[in-house]
């Protein structure tokens, strides 16, 4: 494999060290788990569509809708808010 230079500010290079560290892995390892871990803008696009026709088939029955992503909206908030849950 060949190397390459990626020039970046000092306390960058010393944050990736440090987390590399961390992981008991090299420099090159920590760089090369988070590029394949980071999904590119059509890895995202992808995933969304096809998360979307999951939905559409198995819970909902039909297109996913606006409406739908306004009920899905409003479960996530009261999830993050811990009104999910409460004893009313």
């Amino acid at each position: 494999m060949a190397d390459t230079t990626i020039k970046v500010d000092p306390a960058v290079r010393d944050r990736l060290q440090e987390l590399a560290r961390d992981r008991g892995i090299t420099m090159r390892d920590l760089l090369a788990q988070l590029a394949g871990a980071t999904p590119t803008k059509e890895e995202l696009t992808q995933r969304r569509e096809e998360t979307k026709a999951y939905v559409e088939e198995h819970f909902l029955g039909g297109p996913y809708t606006e409406a739908d992503a306004k009920v899905g909206e409003q479960l996530w908030a009261d999830v993050l808010s811990g009104r999910i849950g409460e004893v009313q």
